[in-house]
């Protein structure tokens, strides 16, 4: 049995939901746990209840909704992403998976289905990790790859924990944050990459995503006039930075299915007249390969030494992430695959470059993934776009997908 999903009602929920959280340049502004983001996951639980769902939220803040199947004690087949957007983020990103989600609920209400499994929709909490770093916490605490009482210490820039916002926010759940058995996991995104796009293809077809580092570095020098102080008297802690990134993007282009990333660099005191002390940054670093990951990362440890002692300075690097390659459950991979072909969708096989909830999920569950294109292969930023039609042919696949799974 192939189904349809209402095309149009998606895309006016996306376009409702847009309207929470407005950035200034037409994309959305909804960190975790602000008032933004709840604001969003209250419009989200108002039309779940609508569409007929009972609802669980946990102790990390993830929210589930969940529709009976005929065996209501039977696994679930699980389907979500998140609402949380980057600082200056798009309407798409992890919001297309939620409501595509809720849109396969109210399409299976449309034409009288009831599976045999169960259906959740899920919100995880803070999947971006642009407020409180790591990034995909929710899903994190709930795969076992982090423990909540740890995560519950961190902080956000203004020094603001992760507990205290869960409760001043009542997203803080009776239902201890852990794994359960589930049937399968499904998660539609946008792609966040031009390839779709530029090869003239509406599904992807994930097959695992590449590894990935987060890592802090701070160089240390000495703070100083900037007038009076002679170039060559300098330990300028900026000047070792630019070296590092300038060297860094050398190391990563000797590896061409490598990316590097510098997202944070911030000096202090920050003065237009002062030679900073202190010089804070990020590294991003990815890679699909992992032995080729750790290779990259420990000649960027290297690389750090090396410039520091040039430059008279000293360092501190952490690696505060790291996250492994995947590979999709190859179950879910051939349903997804399958339900794009029945369709008569064009597609093409593709490995995710950025992380996902879906990764954390493919620990403990059969997971897959759904790609669709976007505009320009943008995403974490307010121009993040995509076409209706690749929307709608997105929430067909997770919907013949989901019934693949839920039928037996």
């Amino acid at each position: 049995m192939i189904l349809k999903t209402n095309g149009e009602r998606l895309w006016n929920s996306l376009m409702e939901m847009a309207k929470i959280g407005p950035g200034e340049l037409g994309g959305n502004r909804r960190l975790a746990l602000t008032d933004a983001d709840i604001e969003g996951r209250e419009l989200f639980r108002k039309w779940a209840a609508d569409a007929g769902c009972t609802f669980r939220l946990d102790t990390m803040g993830n929210l589930f909704a969940c529709r009976s199947g005929k065996s209501p004690d039977a696994a679930p087949v699980i389907a979500g992403s998140h609402l949380d957007t980057q600082p200056s983020g798009g309407r798409f990103d992890g919001i297309l998976g939620v409501l595509a989600a809720l849109e396969v609920v109210r399409s299976l209400n449309d034409h009288n289905v009831i599976t045999e499994s169960p259906i959740e929709i899920v919100v995880w909490m803070n999947e971006e990790g642009a407020r409180f770093p790591p990034a995909m916490m929710g899903s994190g605490v709930f795969a076992g790859i982090f423990e909540q009482s740890e995560i519950y210490t961190h902080q956000d820039p203004d020094g603001t924990t992760v507990e205290s916002e869960l409760r001043r926010t009542k997203q803080l759940g009776e239902t201890f944050c852990e794994a359960f058995p589930i049937k399968a996991y499904y998660e539609l995104h946008i792609e966040q990459g031009p390839i779709l796009e530029a090869e003239g293809l509406r599904i992807g077809v994930v097959t695992g995503g590449q590894g990935a580092y987060w890592t802090h570095i701070t160089l240390h020098g000495q703070g100083s006039h900037a007038g009076t102080t002679p170039m060559n008297y300098r330990r300028d802690p900026i000047m070792g930075a630019a070296r590092i990134i300038t060297e860094l993007r050398k190391i990563i282009r000797k590896h061409p299915a490598a990316v590097g990333t510098v997202g944070r660099l911030e000096t202090h005191p920050s003065s237009i007249n002062t030679i900073p002390g202190r010089v804070f940054f990020t590294v991003d670093t990815r890679h699909p390969d992992e032995e080729i990951l750790a290779q990259i990362n420990q000649d960027l440890e290297i690389l750090v030494q090396k410039i520091c002692t040039e430059e008279q300075l000293e360092s501190e690097l952490t690696n505060i992430w790291k996250a492994p390659t995947i590979n999709f459950n190859q179950d879910c991979v051939s349903k997804v695959r399958s339900a794009a072909e029945s369709l008569g969708y064009s597609h093409q096989d593709i490995v995710s470059g950025a992380g996902h909830d879906a990764c954390q999920l493919s620990h403990i569950a059969p997971t897959g993934m759904i790609f669709i294109p976007c505009e320009n292969g943008l995403s974490h930023d307010e121009a993040e776009n995509a076409l209706p039609e690749d929307v709608t042919a997105g929430a067909d696949v997770l919907l013949n997908a989901i019934l693949a799974s839920a039928a037996n």
